[in-house]
């Protein structure tokens, strides 16, 4: 059950980055395109991480470093960009 368990996780993060990669395929702004590949892309890795938890529980202290770590530089890394791409705009306004 929890191999089962795990494949499912393990699959649903592929899902996920494949589901966040395809809108930028699209005609939206640069920004929405970060924006939905940086949520696909940490959802996906953390749910890749929560099945390999699953699946090798011996190495849970890495494991969930590796969780922590998605969760706040992906984080952190789309607001930088936010910053980045907003204070690039204002300039051009001026």
């Amino acid at each position: 059950m929890v191999d089962a368990i795990s494949y499912f996780c393990i699959g649903l993060g592929i899902v996920f980055w494949f589901w966040g990669t395809w809108p930028l395929v699209g005609d939206r702004s640069v920004l929405f395109k970060l924006h939905s590949l940086s949520v696909a892309d940490t959802l996906g890795s953390m749910s890749i991480v929560a099945g390999l938890l699953l699946k090798i529980p011996s190495e849970w202290p890495l494991l969930i470093l590796a969780m922590i770590s998605l969760a706040i530089w992906n984080t952190v890394l789309g607001y930088v960009l936010a910053y980045c791409s907003s204070s690039g705009a204002e300039e051009n306004e001026r």
